[in-house]
């Protein structure tokens, strides 16, 4: 069984919203991390917009970037009632039965379902306890505004508890966070 895993770049503020804000921070250590997180997905969720950004980039890539040949064949399920045609590689769209599906995605991967981005979908899935892990780059910058991870009414307040913390260079942090376990009475 595959844990479903949220991978957010994040400001101080909880903006996700068009990380290219993070483009001055990128170390070695930032992308070893992202390839280790990579190596561990056996597959890709996404929500619309954060696909169609991807599926626009990626493919452009040449298959000596070693990150795009990944990126290009690794299997890809975007949510979306709207997404008539998935044409990236190994696409396929989920528009009903969200909960079971997402479900079903993570009983038959032998690894991790990967997601990245894609804030809504992130307060979807967790709402229906279907998020085993978060991995947050936190950066040292304040926004101001834009969309949030944690948006307000988003939903019930949920306790995570800190599995691992390391700093990456440049002021920015790496916290990843499990679901707390709930108390049973």
């Amino acid at each position: 069984m595959g844990r479903l895993v949220i991978s957010e770049f994040i400001s101080l503020d909880g903006v996700i919203d068009t990380p290219a804000w993070t483009a001055p921070y990128w170390n070695d250590d930032i992308a070893a991390f992202k390839g280790e997180e990579m190596g561990a997905a056996r597959a890709l969720l996404q929500g619309r917009l954060t696909y169609d950004g991807m599926a626009a980039a990626w493919p452009e890539r040449g298959d000596d970037d070693p990150g795009a040949a990944i990126m290009n064949s690794i299997p890809k399920f975007v949510v979306s009632t709207t997404l008539r045609e998935a044409t990236w590689n190994n696409s396929t769209i989920i528009r009903e039965h969200v909960v079971q599906e997402v479900q079903a995605l993570k009983d038959h991967t032998d690894g991790d379902v990967l997601v990245y981005g894609s804030g809504e979908l992130f307060r979807f899935l967790s709402a229906h306890g279907l998020v085993d892990a978060l991995n947050l780059l936190v950066y040292p910058v304040v926004l101001g505004e834009g969309k949030r991870l944690f948006a307000q009414g988003s939903g019930p307040a949920s306790a995570l508890t800190l599995t691992a913390s390391r700093p990456m260079g440049g002021g920015v942090m790496l916290l990843q966070y499990e679901p707390a376990p709930t108390a049973t009475p």
